[in-house]
């Protein structure tokens, strides 16, 4: 019995199943891998996108090298998006500098708005750590339409600014300026309050954090130096490196301004002391300055150590009548005046 035509049968199904593998509408392999192209090639122009918008905000230039290792992506990967969005418009190059033509300039804001507006999200809806906020916003920045930013936007109340103090551009593509100046550059006896807290560089912004800063702070100016920043703000004394002091910006009070210094986190409060509650910083926010609320840190409202924990966390607190315990954490957030 001659088997060639059998066989010859079974390479044609053989290559028609793998042709309709390969070739199947919006599903086959080549679509996919076709798709994933695609789609890393767009993420690749929305992130070009962002470093030039950055770059222009801060007067620097852009080359090929800093995009290079700004965008941590291989020459051969980045020289064919960039000579895209050189020919729809998004961007132009003159003299080896690459900047934003007027329609990259729009886009751009549209991916900062859904990437701050979703920072915003994290910080009041969620419990996700505040070092996490940026890479999860890096990712969703790509992949939220326009009608989905706009709900989030309408439940969050349409904010102005996200949790680090960065403008949120409005839909129109309107972008508010940060008001103030670098904590570096203030002169001694500066009084103002901390109104924007930069998370990039991350090695910087994690050293902010471990000084455990609050965005809305009130803070003096007591020393600035090449060597140092020394503030005290809260009922503590901080010391930065000016390269992080750089990091922040205070908005220096007019002599008008109504000057508290004397405010104090609830954490220093001492066994016998008492207090009344100002206020719970910005610091926090959603759920967790709701439960505060609850809790019965409203203004004005009495407070003094209840019982304290010999390993120094929680400490129970007495207000109105319930003993309520907090870790530091919670209780730096909340703002007293001691009675004297």
């Amino acid at each position: 019995m001659n088997s060639q035509p059998i066989v010859a049968l079974a390479i044609f199904f053989i290559l028609a199943i793998f042709t309709f593998l390969l070739f199947r509408p919006r599903v086959g392999w080549y679509w996919l891998l076709k798709k994933g192209q695609m789609t890393n090639d767009k993420i690749i122009i929305e992130d070009v996108l962002k470093q030039l918008f950055h770059a222009e905000e801060e007067r620097f230039e852009m080359r090929l090298n800093a995009l290079i290792g700004a965008l941590k992506i291989q020459e051969k990967n980045l020289i064919p998006v960039l000579e895209t969005m050189q020919s729809t418009g998004l961007i132009k190059s003159e003299n080896g500098r690459f900047s934003l033509l007027p329609p990259g300039r729009e886009y751009a804001l549209k991916i900062i708005r859904v990437h701050r507006l979703y920072e915003k999200y994290l910080s009041e809806k969620t419990g996700f750590d505040k070092t996490e906020w940026h890479g999860k916003a890096e990712d969703m920045e790509h992949h939220l339409d326009e009608a989905a930013t706009e709900s989030l936007a309408l439940e969050l109340g349409n904010p102005r600014f996200d949790p680090h103090g960065d403008p949120i551009p409005t839909m129109e593509g309107e972008l508010a300026s940060i008001e103030g100046e670098s904590l570096a550059q203030l002169p001694i006896n500066t009084v103002g309050r901390i109104v924007h807290i930069e998370d990039e560089p991350e090695i910087i912004y994690r050293q902010i954090l471990a000084e455990n800063i609050h965005i809305g702070s009130q803070i003096r100016v007591i020393e600035s130096n090449p060597k140092r920043v020394r503030f005290y703000s809260e009922g503590e004394d901080f010391i930065l490196a000016p390269v992080v002091a750089t990091n922040i910006t205070v908005l220096a009070y007019q002599a008008t301004d109504n000057i508290e210094e004397d405010t104090v986190r609830l954490s220093s409060l001492q066994p016998g002391e008492r207090a009344k509650v100002i206020s719970i910083s910005r610091e926090s926010r959603g759920d967790s300055r709701r439960r505060l609320l609850d809790l019965g840190f409203v203004s004005e409202t009495d407070v003094q150590v209840d019982l304290t924990n010999p390993l120094g966390d929680p400490t129970a607190y007495l207000i109105k009548g319930a003993t309520i315990a907090l870790r530091k954490q919670q209780a730096d957030k909340i703002l007293i005046k001691k009675i004297l």
